[in-house]
């Protein structure tokens, strides 16, 4: 109740500043004709490079001053959302911000801190889902342009797949996933390897686990829809708890549930420890791909896409995180705004040499350049299978973002507790499937009233 009060009152805040702001006007240039903007994001220097990437923009366009507002050294995101909040309910003066994910980004659009970017783009005349491979569009608008792409792939243990017989898949489907799972299984009791380990779901947290077959289309892929109704009578959410429930308790293929609970296993130690022949995760893993002193890598590491439902779908469609580069609705800078997010999620991102960009004109000799720096920093870079890395990178792309509900955590929380019903042997998958729909249906019809 009190975070809901919060929330309320911080909303008003912010929509008070926001007018203030505007009602200001345009502020002009200073005395030598050069403009500063402010830009706030939740990325430190160490992992954004910062200081060599705004001094490469700033030689480019010499009339703007980029002023950098870190607001967690630690990269913490829900620190920095928190701070972003604050300034802006202040009413300090903001201009170019910067969104983790599609929860953060869409929850700010709705309390009116972004400026739509259409006008800007129209002027410039490109299509946005042609220049980017993420998404961005909010209620027929775009609001940001994406910067990183992060999708998610499947990581395999090549030394393995060689020993199996089985060769690194270039395309393949779910059904191909679960038999590769069940021929790379090995062993028994304590020191059984399993041919794959799921990282979730979690008390409600790493629910792309529950989604597996939704994962891989190209709209339509959350619990629920973009027009607020519930997505759990899609054949693909039934399909994702049968193969969960598959792997687990027939082929006996993935690491069992209650173990990943209990020992409060995680994905790094399970793949370079070589509990587990693939792990499904998202390629922030690429900066430690070649072993890191935590965590050394001691065999062959090869990449595969995320699994199709069908030999025929379309492929390449995974689940990506990117940050979201927005302007904010109060600053008096905007043209000079968006020149700062256009070329930072565009040549930027060469620049920063950090993350593989959203931006689909990155030319396959500049992606692998960017693989290189990246691995580089890892401990065996030669031991990464770079070609396969390189494939699967350079053919994701993102569906179409569904803006989150502001219920989003009761609803995955319903359904990670009938999953556990089902996985605990509790529930048949039919009464699963049932009782999933059924809450979740509650708790939309609760939060329309």
């Amino acid at each position: 109740m009190r975070k809901r009060v919060w929330n309320v009152l911080l909303s008003a805040i912010i929509v008070i500043s926001l007018l203030a702001g505007c009602a200001d006007g345009y502020k002009p240039a200073g005395a030598n004709g050069r403009v500063t903007i402010k830009f706030y994001t939740h990325g430190n220097g160490a992992n954004y490079n910062w200081k060599q990437t705004i001094a490469a923009f700033e030689k480019k366009y010499p009339n703007i001053k980029v002023d950098l507002v870190v607001l967690s050294e630690k990269g913490d995101t829900q620190e920095a959302t928190k701070k972003l909040d604050l300034a802006a309910a202040s009413g300090e003066e903001m201009d170019v911000l910067m969104f983790s994910d599609p929860a953060t980004y869409a929850q700010r659009v709705g309390l009116g801190m972004v400026a739509p970017l259409d006008d800007f783009i129209a002027k410039e005349g490109y299509k946005v889902n042609e220049e980017y491979k993420v998404d961005t569009k909010l209620n027929g608008k775009y609001y940001a342009l994406p910067g990183k792409f992060n999708p998610w792939y499947v990581l395999l243990n090549k030394d393995h797949l060689d020993e199996a017989g089985l060769p690194v898949p270039k395309d393949w489907t779910w059904d191909q996933f679960m038999d590769y799972a069940k021929k790379l299984k090995k062993g028994s009791g304590a020191t059984k390897r399993y041919g794959v380990y799921f990282h979730g779901p979690q008390g409600g947290g790493w629910m792309e686990y529950l989604k597996l077959a939704l994962g891989n289309q190209p709209e339509h892929t959350e619990f629920i829809k973009a027009d607020g109704s519930s997505n759990l009578d899609s054949p693909l959410f039934r399909k994702s708890l049968e193969m969960r429930l598959k792997m687990e308790k027939v082929d006996k293929s993935s690491t069992p549930y209650e173990a990943m609970l209990s020992q409060k296993l995680h994905y790094r130690a399970q793949f370079f420890n070589q509990s587990a022949s693939m792990i499904l995760i998202g390629s922030w893993m690429n900066t430690e791909l070649g072993g890191t002193d935590q965590f050394p890598l001691k065999f062959q590491v090869a990449v595969a896409p995320y699994p199709k439902n069908a030999p025929g779908d379309p492929g390449g469609y995974t689940p990506v995180t990117t940050d979201y580069m927005a302007i904010a609705a109060n600053s008096t800078h905007k043209e000079e705004a968006y020149k700062f997010i256009r070329w930072y999620t565009t040549e930027g991102q060469l620049v920063q040499g950090k993350n593989i960009p959203s931006w689909n004109k990155v030319k396959s000799d500049e992606l692998s350049k960017i693989v290189d720096s990246i691995l580089s920093q890892t401990n065996n870079p030669e031991k990464v299978d770079k070609e396969s890395l390189n494939r699967v990178l350079s053919q994701a792309k993102a569906s179409k973002i569904i803006p989150p509900v502001s219920y989003q955590a009761e609803i995955y929380k319903a359904i990670n507790e009938e999953y556990e019903m089902l996985i605990f042997g509790k529930q048949d998958l039919d009464t699963t499937v049932k009782k999933a729909q059924e809450r979740v249906q509650k708790i939309i019809d609760t939060n329309k009233k």
